[in-house]
């Protein structure tokens, strides 16, 4: 309902600023957000800006993963233990998590084509949109980041290049997740142990289940903050082209592609 307060009245919207962070549209491979939901459901949904679709399947894969036990499943086929993994799975939600699976890929995949012609329409309608909020809680508005730097922010802690970008909601169901996630797996109790030397020791405490989700959300959160950053760049560049186009243009013929002069 926003599109019908706003005084602009455009059909579409290339990005919206808001206190809690910036969305737009911009172009996608549709292959690459399938991928990211080959590794994890939800991760291609918020890639493409589809918050609530993507905590929803990240909360069911962690959910349902659990119940059966596949993390753990994985591992020990991975380590040639065939029949101690079929005993750790739990056939009972096995039918439950494939078809959610399935969609999260299709899912992402087909939105990814919807978004990149909604894209080009929105650009060729090149509505206006606001650049600049302010409120009692938070300031947002576009600037240039590095892409690097957010990058390396995540690959700290993840989560803070998603505050780097200022992506309020996203950052804080990373880091919330990632705290639950290493609190389980005892991840951090293991490289204690592993930076003493006790080897054996450091395997022994970690909890195999719950680590398995730390590798796709630790790269997840790189590969997010570093695109984003860059296309957060593109956005601005764009803006600030148009402004310029708008109040510095000197009267007179605008050349074009395509005209004969």
């Amino acid at each position: 309902m926003e599109n019908f307060r706003n005084r602009f009245r455009n059909r579409r919207y290339i990005a919206h600023v808001s206190m809690l962070g910036t969305t737009q549209l911009h172009k996608r491979n549709p292959y690459t957000l399938a991928c990211w939901s080959m590794a994890f459901p939800g991760f291609g949904h918020l890639l493409l800006n589809k918050y609530l679709r993507g905590y929803a399947l990240i909360l069911w894969e962690m959910f349902i993963n659990q119940k059966i036990h596949l993390n753990l499943a994985m591992v020990l086929t991975f380590n040639g233990q065939f029949q101690a993994a079929r005993d750790v799975l739990d056939p009972k939600f096995m039918s439950l998590y494939i078809p959610v699976y399935l969609f999260a890929i299709y899912d992402s995949y087909r939105t990814a084509v919807d978004l990149n012609k909604v894209t080009l329409l929105a650009q060729r309608e090149n509505g206006r949109f606001n650049e600049f909020t302010i409120g009692a809680l938070e300031i947002n508005y576009l600037d240039k980041r590095s892409p690097w730097v957010a990058a390396v922010w995540s690959m700290g802690i993840p989560s803070v290049g998603q505050l780097y970008l200022h992506r309020i909601v996203l950052a804080v169901f990373i880091l919330v997740s990632t705290i639950v996630i290493m609190w389980h797996s005892n991840f951090i109790l293991a490289l204690h142990y592993l930076i003493l030397g006790d080897v054996s020791k450091s395997s022994s405490v970690l909890d195999a289940q719950w680590l398995m989700y730390f590798p796709s959300y630790y790269f997840f959160t790189i590969y997010d903050a570093y695109t984003n950053t860059v296309e957060n760049n593109k956005l601005f560049n764009d803006v600030q082209k148009k402004y310029l186009e708008e109040n510095y243009q000197p009267v007179g013929h605008l050349i074009t592609t395509g005209d004969k002069t």
